[in-house]
Formats: C-alpha cells, sequence, structure tokens
C-alpha cells in the first residue's frame, strides 16, 4: 500500500494549498484509493504492469464509483479484470454511502423526517450529490432483520396479566406487480398489542399490518401472541370492535375483557343531544369514581334509571354494557385508572401516525410495517429502562385471578372508531 515519492510530493503540494475541508477530503482520497488499489494487487497477484509468476489475471481498464461519506462525494477508481470480477471488500456494492451517513439515514427515517429532508440532511453531512427515494427506501429496507426479530421474540418468559389492544389506519399502495404497476392506494390497518407484565412493567408485544379489522386478521394476530409465549393474562382492554370481540373470545376464553370507557363514551354521546352531552357524560363518569366493585356496578343501574326517562336509548346501552365497562372493579384499585380505557395505547397510536404521516402514502405494505414497528421499538426500549413502572411491583401482587368477566355475543353495531380525543371522558 505504499506510495510511491511522485505521488507523495503530488499529495503534500496539493495540501499545502488546500483548507480544511479539501485537506481531510484530500487525506481520505489518497488513503482509500491507496487501499484498493492494494486490495486489487492482491487480488489479480501483480501491481499495475509487474511481471510475476503470482498473476491470476490482467487489468482491463479502471470504473469510477462515487463514495459518498462525512468529508463529502469522494470518485475513486477500481479496476477492471479481464477474466472474473474485483470489487474491494472496503466497499459495499450499490451503495455510494458510507457507514456514518448510512446510520443518519436509518435514525432520520425512523423518527419520520421526510425522503426530501433526508436528501438535505445527507447533503449537508457532505455528500453533495444528495441520495435519491429509491436509496432512502433501499437502506431502510436493512430494519427488517430487527422488525421482524422484535415481532417474533419469545413472550414466555412472565406473564402478562393486562393486555391492550387497538388498531390505527395508514395509507399504502396495495396489489400491481413487483415495480408497482397497477397499485392501488388503500387504507391499512396497524394492530398493535402491548401488555404490562409481571412486575408492572409496560412492554410492546407485536405489530402487524392488514387490510381491515377483520376477526380472521385480528385471531391470526392474537394466535401469533399466544405462539410466541403470550400468558398469565387476566384482564384484555379495547374498543368494542366487533372482529376483535370474536377474535378475543376465539383465542383468549376465560379472560376478561374490559371495554375502553372513552369509546364507550363516544358511542353515548353519539346518541345524546347536543344540548345534553355534559350532562350525560358527568353522570356517566360518576360510574367510574365509586371507590368499590360492588358501588361500581349497582351506580350503572342508578345512573340507567335516572337518564330513562329522557333518554331511553342510553339506558339501554349502560345496562347491556354494564359487565363490559366495569370488568376493571374485579382487579385492585390501584389499577383502575391505568385499565379502564386504551388512552395508553392511544397515545402510542398518535406516536406511530406523527410518524406516518411524514411518509403520506407508504409505496407498500412492509414499509408501513417497518415503520410502525420501529416506532414501537423506540417506546418499547424507553419503558424497559424507565426508573417508574406502569404499575408498582407492589400492587401488582395484590393481582389473584378473578372470575372472568364473560364476553357475550350481542346485537350492538359495529362501532365506528373516531381517533379524535373526547374531552368529556
Amino acid at each position: 500500500m505504499a506510495l510511491d515519492k511522485s505521488a507523495l510530493l503530488e499529495l503534500t503540494e496539493a495540501l499545502s494549498s488546500a483548507d480544511g475541508g479539501q485537506l481531510m477530503r484530500r487525506l481520505l482520497h489518497t488513503i482509500l484509493q491507496a487501499l484498493i488499489d492494494a486490495e486489487a494487487a492482491q487480488h489479480i497477484g501483480a501491481d499495475p504492469h509487474e511481471r510475476t509468476d503470482t498473476r491470476t489475471t490482467l487489468r482491463n481498464g479502471t470504473r469510477d464509483k462515487t463514495v459518498s461519506t462525512t468529508a463529502g462525494d469522494l470518485t475513486v477508481k477500481i479496476a477492471k479484470t479481464r477474466t472474473g470480477s474485483f470489487f474491494p471488500s472496503l466497499l459495499t456494492p450499490r451503495r455510494r454511502i458510507d457507514v456514518a451517513l448510512h446510520a443518519v439515514v436509518m435514525e432520520a427515517y425512523v423518527h419520520g423526517v421526510s425522503t426530501r429532508k433526508v436528501d438535505d440532511l445527507v447533503t449537508a453531512l457532505g455528500a453533495e450529490s444528495g441520495i435519491s427515494k429509491s436509496e432512502v427506501s433501499r437502506i431502510c429496507a436493512e430494519l427488517d432483520s430487527d422488525v421482524a426479530a422484535f415481532n417474533t421474540r419469545d413472550l414466555g418468559e412472565q406473564g402478562f396479566p393486562y393486555v391492550f389492544l387497538d388498531a390505527t389506519y395508514c395509507k399504502a399502495r396495495v396489489g400491481g406487480d413487483k415495480y408497482g404497476k397497477g397499485a392501488r392506494v388503500a387504507s391499512q390497518a396497524v394492530v398493535i398489542a402491548t401488555g404490562v407484565s409481571a412486575d408492572g412493567r409496560r412492554e410492546v408485544l407485536g405489530c402487524a399490518v392488514g387490510d381491515s379489522e377483520t376477526a380472521d386478521f385480528w385471531t391470526e394476530f392474537l394466535l401469533t401472541l399466544r405462539d410466541r409465549g403470550l400468558g398469565g393474562t387476566q384482564l384484555v382492554i379495547s374498543d368494542h370492535h366487533r372482529g376483535l370481540m370474536n377474535a378475543i373470545e376465539a383465542t383468549m376464553a376465560g379472560v376478561a375483557w374490559q371495554r375502553c370507557r372513552v369509546h364507550f363514551m363516544r358511542n353515548v354521546l353519539a346518541r345524546v343531544p347536543k344540548g345534553q352531552g355534559e350532562m350525560v357524560a358527568a353522570a356517566i363518569r360518576t360510574i367510574f369514581a365509586q371507590p368499590t366493585g360492588p358501588l361500581v356496578r349497582a351506580q350503572v343501574e342508578t345512573i340507567a334509571l335516572m337518564l330513562e326517562p329522557q333518554l331511553p336509548a342510553v339506558a339501554t346501552m349502560l345496562r347491556d354494557a354494564r359487565e363490559e365497562i366495569t370488568a376493571f372493579a374485579d382487579f385492585p384499585e390501584a389499577h383502575w385508572r391505568k385499565v379502564w380505557s386504551t388512552n395508553p395505547l392511544e397515545r402510542l397510536n398518535r406516536e406511530v401516525k406523527r410518524r406516518t404521516d411524514v411518509v403520506g402514502i407508504f409505496p407498500n405494505p412492509a414499509a408501513l410495517l417497518r415503520l410502525s414497528t420501529c416506532v414501537l421499538i423506540e417506546s418499547h426500549d424507553e419503558w424497559q429502562v424507565a426508573e417508574r413502572r406502569y404499575l408498582s411491583e407492589e400492587s401488582m401482587a395484590q393481582l389473584t385471578p378473578p372470575a372472568p368477566t364473560a364476553i357475550t355475543a350481542n346485537s350492538h353495531d359495529r362501532e365506528v372508531i373516531d381517533t379524535a380525543t373526547i374531552r368529556t371522558a
């Protein structure tokens, strides 16, 4: 790899008149080219114009390769051979940015930075030619191994007494050929499961992307969690989506089900005249303000009797949903506020939406799953190192298997999920 005297003199002359940025770029280019030439000589078995018995092939000119680094774009020459092929191990075929920039692009993508801003960022870091959308996609595809490992990891090391289930929707192109021709833009369901482990910490259990929240899709997702070792579940918290309810009943028999109080309140207020909404919401909130389980359930009937003369439909909804909205009352009182709604998961959904909205329309469902899971991995890791647990170990020790609240099939209409925040809940 030693440079000859003329090359060193030429380099010294160039460096003496260069500024700081050019100096680093010239040094890096010289070293990189010398390393490539040394590896080429070893591969061919001889230096240029050298006669030796160890030669295995002949040089056939060179080809240029642009390498983007934090010092700027560098163009190096790679030897071509008459037989076989040579590519330096120092570089990666079809990748024109170095490892540092590679990491920056992946990190920016996960944090919801748009492709245009990623291009500006790469340019600011020294790669004058920027980076294309296709290259961003190709780089970020390397996250797939992390996504797969996270969504298939073993869950059997400890029990998860509480499991939260919910979904959010994003746009992606589906169908078409491998080049995307003929694809259509469709809404895709991103289903997410989180759990509270026996030691009181929260974990993201898994994530999947599908066409809609059908019973079959939810069932497949929950079976995957069960096959990965999910167990010890005593209470599932979710909204009243019919497909999800059927899937819970089919895969988690004997587990109590808590209907999210926030979603229930939205359903009730949708049937209440606008002028009476605040009064009805205040009355229903008294159900969740009772100090004991029996009083919680008794208050449901009290409020139903109070509202029945003016709002019989609301009274019927309360009576029909009595067991569904008060399942939390069978568990330690210290847990009630944390398990009577899917609000913790809604906050996670909003973070996923914030990151995915930057992209707008994903090129395919796999890209949507990639980014969504990376966002969830980030939250999962933060939960694991947080000093404060979601539920204290002392309160988790109070858990005893309760008599489960049955998930009975009824004739309720499918719920239309509104992700807007309802202050009255």
